[in-house]
């Protein structure tokens, strides 16, 4: 377990790296003077800074002081430090970090701490715990709904496996069923605490207020201050005239964007070109984000403090305001912008063999859209207004062929996942749900996107300079291996060599697996085994792409981590500022960018499926009773987890299964005692929508006919 202390000197974090050696290799509880002699301290001046030291590590819970006035890490300890998680019948699990199994907390022996919080549980029979300590509220605001009883208000948090209420002073203005993002303060009983109105959201009843109480609940910053609205007038809506002399002056490429109809922040566009020779050479041009919004500004602290633009159904949470991502940073249309490009020189069989990196000035010649593309690219229909790009289209494809086939030759991963699309009214209800159509455009925009990516890491990499990467570690060997007996428990028999965790050996599984009738199903199981990517500043290479070298370059209006990328482009090449100082603040400074930037990226994503399940739980709330065709996606001790072919999900309780089943773990399955009826993943199951509820994102059904 990794932790980090802040604003120690070096010396201090090699004193604290010491306490916990020794401590480590003790493997026992030890007292200061213990702890001294092991580190050969001999002067009194010592002892006493050991002492601090020892008081600093306590603190922040990097050991632990014990009753007996002894030092231990918790792993040689019968205490364990994790997140504590509760489930809907008030019973948790503290989830402890690199640790399995979790331990299990009784309601009895939760002692005051909520779903989310940081603790110390203490071991007291195995495997089941009880919490000793509250490290750190994980929630120190929370999200409710104000009810009003006996002349008192309250708030009832929304999440609820935080069963609590919260007693306001402060209630000048608010009625029953307003929506509002509450601080925690004094707890006064066990299911009470008093609280101070942070935010209010609005009425449950209004439009949208149901979207913003769940961005609320992820701290997702919606608004801009007036610090940043002032710093925004100072940003000309104009390139200026004085950088045009120091860029490379694309403005006559043909140059050209493709992005969804609707999208207004544009920040990639590409140019193609087939060279005499016979290689390619293609243009990725990205928006020059970081030339207007400077470090240490108003506006970059609240983009590396937002992290990611966030969205949600219809509408986006801008990571920059709008005047700038959809203004100067946009590259519109027939207006010079300034990029960062990368252009490369790609033979015929998908290799980078030549490559520049340069500030530029472009000025795009269309706006494309991914649907008007798709329709030439598969259907040889041209579009209006397409006509002069033709060429260029054909051969664009042409060379996304030859960048793809390289990929997969390498090993690249394509999970082709389907994607939700959830159409709503005026009023924000959902009136629709389908899946979202990816075409060839997509997959070849994709493609030019990874490679101008992995051409940048690279440049940056073989000069050994402090950067930051886009990382995906290879699987656990163990979770590969327990796919590998799932499968064999639904009869299929995978025969090729998979002692090599290895991208084209799991390749060969991938394209094994969908050719089966659950494909669907089992490329999603496949997926969850596979580790989630993140922003490090060390390179780890990406496992999914099968790239040893990989970073996040091309989308600096939506991404804080590009931006980065593109400032320390500048800082090397450009500035050419490459002595130790600068060096070691960029080590210091990237190691929290990418540390927070990877949690912010989580915090979206969990966002934007709290709102699509939300979403899909108030459209099926107008469908009770109908029956959907469904497939099982997941095999529980309590029940059978259901897939419509729109993606909607439900559950069908083992409460509402007839007869008696057990749960087989190892099969997955649910195997009736007397009918001996079983039920797997994969399995097609003809079910009835029997309950929705959109305020607590389930949708139940019962089974109607068995499986096909």
């Amino acid at each position: 377990m990794l932790f980090l202390f802040y604003n120690n000197s070096e010396e201090d974090v090699k004193m604290e790296e010491k306490i916990i050696e020794v401590l480590k290799k003790a493997n026992k509880a030890l007292s200061v003077i213990e702890i001294n002699d092991l580190l050969g301290y001999t002067e009194i001046e010592e002892l006493n800074i050991l002492n601090q030291k020892l008081q600093v590590l306590s603190n922040n819970y990097a050991i632990y002081h014990s009753s007996k006035d002894k030092y231990l890490l918790f792993e040689n300890s019968h205490l364990k430090k994790g997140i504590l998680n509760v489930n809907k019948k008030g019973n948790g699990f503290v989830i402890i970090d690199g640790e399995e199994p979790d331990v299990f907390i009784s309601f009895r022996n939760l002692n005051g701490a909520l779903n989310g919080d940081n603790v110390i549980a203490e071991i007291i029979k195995e495997d089941e715990g009880r919490i000793l300590k509250i490290v750190k509220r994980g929630n120190e605001t929370l999200v409710g709904k104000v009810v009003i009883k006996k002349s008192k208000v309250y708030v009832y948090p929304d999440d609820h496996k935080i069963d609590i209420k919260i007693l306001l002073k402060d209630t000048k203005g608010l009625v029953e069923g307003h929506k509002v993002l509450v601080k925690l303060n004094k707890r006064i009983d066990a299911k009470t605490f008093t609280g101070d109105i942070v935010k209010l959201i609005g009425h449950i009843n209004d439009p949208g207020v149901d979207i913003l109480s769940i961005v609320y609940k992820y701290n997702i910053n919606v608004d801009f201050n007036d610090e940043i609205i002032e710093e925004l007038n100072s940003i000309p809506d104009k390139v200026l005239s004085e950088e045009i002399d120091v860029r490379k002056d694309l403005r006559n490429e043909i140059i050209f964007t493709i992005d969804g109809e609707d999208t207004k922040d544009i920040d990639d566009a590409i140019s193609v070109e087939r060279l005499v020779d016979g290689n390619y050479k293609l243009g990725v041009h990205i928006a020059d984000v970081s030339y207007y919004v400077k470090e240490g500004s108003a506006l970059d602290k609240e983009a590396l403090d937002r992290g990611t633009s966030v969205y949600l159904i219809d509408s986006v949470i801008p990571m920059l305001p709008h005047q700038l991502s959809n203004g100067i940073c946009s590259l519109n249309p027939g207006e010079d912008r300034l990029c960062m490009s990368c252009e490369m020189i790609i033979n015929e069989k998908g290799q980078v063999i030549d490559y520049e990196i340069s500030p530029s000035i472009i000025n795009s010649k269309k706006k494309m859209t991914y649907t008007a593309v798709n329709q030439f690219l598969e259907n040889k229909i041209i579009p209006e207004g397409y006509e002069s790009f033709i060429d260029h289209l054909e051969i664009m494809k042409n060379l996304a062929d030859v960048l793809r086939g390289d990929k997969l030759k390498r090993g690249s991963l394509d999970f082709d996942t389907d994607e939700v699309k959830i159409l709503v009214d005026e009023k924000g209800i959902p009136y629709e749900i389908t899946l979202r159509n990816i075409g060839a455009a997509e997959n070849i925009i994709e493609d030019f996107m990874i490679a101008a990516n992995e051409c940048v890491a690279t440049h940056v990499f073989m000069m050994d300079l402090p950067f930051i990467y886009r990382v995906h570690d290879s699987p656990k060997e163990q979770n590969i291996k327990d796919f590998l007996t799932f499968l064999g428990t639904l009869g299929y028999v995978y025969k090729d060599n998979l002692k090599k965790i290895d991208p084209i050996n799991i390749q060969g599984l991938l394209d094994f697996v969908k050719n089966k009738d659950e494909a669907k199903i089992l490329i999603n199981l496949l997926l969850r085994k596979m580790r989630k990517a993140d922003y490090r500043k060390e390179n780890l290479g990406h496992f999914g792409l099968a790239s040893k070298c990989y970073t996040h370059f091309t989308a600096p209006i939506r991404r804080y981590p590009d931006i980065t990328v593109h400032r320390l482009l500048r800082t090397y090449f450009i500035d050419k500022k490459l002595n130790m100082d600068t060096i070691n603040y960029l080590e210091k400074k990237l190691a929290y960018i990418s540390e927070h930037s990877s949690k912010k990226e989580q915090s979206s994503v969990e966002c934007e499926r709290e709102v699509e399940a939300m979403k899909m739980a108030e459209y099926m709330e107008q469908h009770i009773g109908k029956t959907y065709q469904g497939m099982i996606s997941g095999v529980t001790n309590f029940g059978l987890f259901i897939q419509l072919e729109n993606l909607i999900e439900g559950l069908v309780s083992i409460n509402n299964m007839e007869g008696y089943f057990r749960y087989d773990e190892h099969s997955l399955s649910l195997i009736g005692e007397r009918n001996k009826n079983r039920y797997t993943i994969g399995d097609k199951v003809l079910v009835k929508l029997i309950r929705a509820s959109k305020t607590e994102r389930e949708i139940d059904f019962v089974i109607v006919k068995g499986k096909d």
